[in-house]
């Protein structure tokens, strides 16, 4: 069900509202050009900032515009399980396929606490349910052996991003879990070499800007092209890296900026890109021909 070029997407504001056509347009985009799988209310789509009442919505747009061509998956998580429970409920509720789920942040469970805090979720929800491991912004790594445990107690928690950006942890969740438990890069860069220990795709970033490439990428390592793969890849390298020159979404917001995809309003306290990290930007879209 979730494999390929599955694109984080962003969260298009127009005067600090949120732009419903250039979200639905955004999305028509990314399925004309092969993405996989949208992907709404996660870190690239502001959703730190979003009200309830604009996350539920930015969910519900998506399921509406996407009228089950590829599957939504809806970032519903949070520091406060109660909260997660009921964001995921809602994002069941009004149709999404899937839900990913964020570790806590900032109050840094123990391993334990990780453990009840997604099973407690899982138990709440039938829809399959994703976990999202990215330790550099929430300060707690879940662990493999916990991944393994939850993929074995709770039915419908399929898989897991992995933002950890270390090959090695990949490996042993590879190793540990269930055959069927789907690993997902977390990280642009790392798409290739998550593919060759066994991944299935990525939730991409870069997909905002590119979508195309990323999912011929996934696409031509599937069918046994791995040099074609491997070209995409390195074509790719500058960009991504321009793309996490400044906390993300600051670089792609811009980067759409500039391509005219979408006004790159941007909340509070994520600002304006720097002038110097901005030449640096443009460079590299001028560079791909993307402006």
């Amino acid at each position: 069900m979730f494999k390929g070029s599955m694109v984080a997407i962003v969260t298009p504001f127009s005067k600090g509202k949120l732009d419903e056509k250039r979200y639905r347009d955004l999305i028509e985009f990314h399925i004309k050009n092969g993405t996989s799988g949208i992907v709404p209310c996660g870190t690239t789509g502001e959703s730190a900032t979003l009200s309830y009442e604009e996350h539920d919505r930015v969910i519900e747009i998506a399921v509406e515009q996407v009228r089950k061509r590829v599957p939504v998956i809806a970032g519903t998580g949070s520091n406060s399980t109660d909260e997660a429970i009921m964001l995921t409920r809602h994002a069941q509720k009004v149709g999404a396929d899937a839900s990913l789920q964020v570790s806590p942040y900032y109050n840094r469970p123990p391993q334990k606490g990780l453990y009840e805090h997604f099973k407690a979720i899982a138990e709440s929800v039938k829809i399959p349910i994703i976990l999202y491991n990215i330790a550099s912004r929430t300060g707690v790594n879940i662990e493999p052996e916990t991944i393994a445990k939850l993929a074995r107690d709770c039915k419908n928690i399929v898989g897991v991003k992995e933002a950890s950006g270390s090959l090695d942890q990949m490996s042993r969740i590879k190793a540990l879990c269930p055959a069927n438990f789907e690993l997902i890069s977390g990280d642009d860069s790392l798409t290739l070499p998550i593919l060759s220990i066994g991944g299935i795709g990525i939730i991409s970033v870069v997909a905002n800007i590119v979508p195309k490439d990323v999912a011929v990428l996934v696409s031509e390592f599937e069918k046994g092209n791995i040099e074609k793969a491997r070209e995409i890849h390195y074509k790719l390298l500058p960009l991504i890296k321009a793309m996490f020159i400044e906390t993300n979404p600051i670089p792609v917001k811009t980067a759409m900026g500039l391509m005219k995809m979408i006004e790159p309003d941007l909340r509070l306290p994520m600002c304006a890109m720097s002038e110097a990290n901005l030449e640096i930007l443009k460079k590299a879209l001028k560079d791909y021909k993307l402006i």
